[in-house]
């Protein structure tokens, strides 16, 4: 075995699921349409305000503040944000309350993170 199959070895054992074999084509347009989702920077930020809320959870009139934009404009983002399954939300009176699915994130971050974040990639 030469040097580069080896390098290739041991970098597709320490890599992420998306390296080690071929995704689904179900699978892939899973994870396309979350990250897709997360493509645009308000509804990152909308994600990040919610996730870092206290107790993890945000009502609508707790993160509208922080943008200066409609607030049909930022429900439509939620809305996004909920069909791509990353967030779950509940009705108390007249607000919404927002949380992160934290499977969700755990599924994306396992799809792109190496077995062992410690090794060193060489190429």
């Amino acid at each position: 075995m030469s040097n580069q199959d080896l390098a290739l070895t041991d970098v597709t054992e320490r890599c992420s699921p998306l390296v080690r074999e071929p995704l689904s084509e179900g699978r892939a347009h899973e994870i396309a349409r979350t990250f897709k989702a997360l493509g645009d920077p308000v509804r990152l930020r909308l994600l990040s305000l919610i996730a870092s809320h206290d107790g993890g959870e945000a009502c609508v009139c707790d993160i509208s503040p922080s943008f200066d934009l409609s607030q049909p404009t930022i429900s439509h983002h939620l809305k996004v944000l909920r069909e791509a399954g990353l967030l779950d939300s509940e009705r108390r009176g007249t607000w919404v309350y927002y949380r992160v699915i934290p499977a969700a994130l755990h599924q994306l971050s396992s799809a792109l993170a190496d077995a062992d974040p410690t090794a060193a990639v060489t190429a």
